[in-house]
């Protein structure tokens, strides 16, 4: 559970955070930081796809997250969905909507991740990597701001976007290619749906071990990294609380990096 001590909300505020299917992860960290900060939540999660990939997890790992935001006084509710289906983003945003109401915060670290390269990509693999990692971010996007009414200009900040992403592309081309997608998207949101009061930002967390890294992927890891460790969920969650803030509201259109400095190249 997240440590940090709860921060006041006038009323209540909803968001939609995407890829909390396990414990062990980005995205329960991000929903423990915003429950702490009083955001009521949607969850978005697909077991088949943790099923599939066979890391650490529970027995019901989202059940647990939702449980644990629910301690700190925050609605929870569960909304699985295969993001690869075209027709799951605007399902997942309404079901949000309905069960919570108007949701002003799309966090998004869902994604489609089996390594492969140039020569050894599959066609399905790759369809399905964009489906998820690009498709479903622009469709999510697009389910969200539809349901924003639109504000004067130079007001606060009325909504927030703000998506994970990732250097990987040798090795790991479906992925990374579709992450730099991902990029382009959301940048473009910023602008686009500025007239509903939208912000919205790109994070690259660097390496952050969350099972499927190895003893020599974390020494190598750690020996690129400055600050000297490597990143923890918890450090991009702190990241995500703040651009959700109201002091994090002025930036926008950013590809954010929040790696302690690891080398990219």
């Amino acid at each position: 559970m997240s440590s940090a001590s709860p921060v006041p909300s006038t009323s209540p505020r909803v968001a939609l955070v995407t890829g909390v299917g396990r414990r062990r992860s980005i995205g329960s960290e991000l929903a423990l930081g915003l429950a702490t900060d009083g955001w009521d939540l949607a969850l978005g999660h697909w077991q088949p796809y943790d099923e599939r990939l066979g890391y650490e997890r529970g027995t019901d790992d989202p059940a647990a997250v939702a449980d644990e935001c629910r301690a700190l006084g925050r609605r929870v509710e569960l909304v699985p969905g295969d993001l690869s289906d075209p027709a799951v983003p605007e399902a997942l945003v309404a079901t949000a909507t309905e069960r919570l109401g108007p949701v002003t915060g799309l966090v998004m670290s869902h994604c489609e991740s089996v390594d492969s390269g140039i020569l050894t990509t599959s066609l399905e693999s790759w369809e399905r990597h964009y489906a998820v990692n690009a498709r479903a971010t622009w469709l999510l996007i697009r389910a969200f701001a539809e349901r924003l009414p639109e504000q004067a200009a130079g007001g606060p900040a009325a909504a927030h976007v703000v998506a994970l992403t990732s250097d990987h592309t040798a090795h790991n081309l479906p992925y990374g290619s579709s992450k730099g997608a991902l990029d382009r998207i959301v940048i473009a949101a910023a602008i686009e749906l500025a007239a509903r009061g939208v912000r919205a930002n790109v994070i690259n967390p660097g390496p952050i071990d969350t099972g499927w890294m190895d003893d020599r992927l974390r020494a190598l890891g750690t020996a690129d990294t400055p600050a000297g460790r490597l990143g923890t969920p918890r450090d991009t969650a702190d990241l995500v609380r703040f651009l959700l803030s109201e002091q994090g509201g002025w930036i926008n259109g950013q590809l954010l990096y929040s790696n302690g400095g690891f080398k990219t190249s």
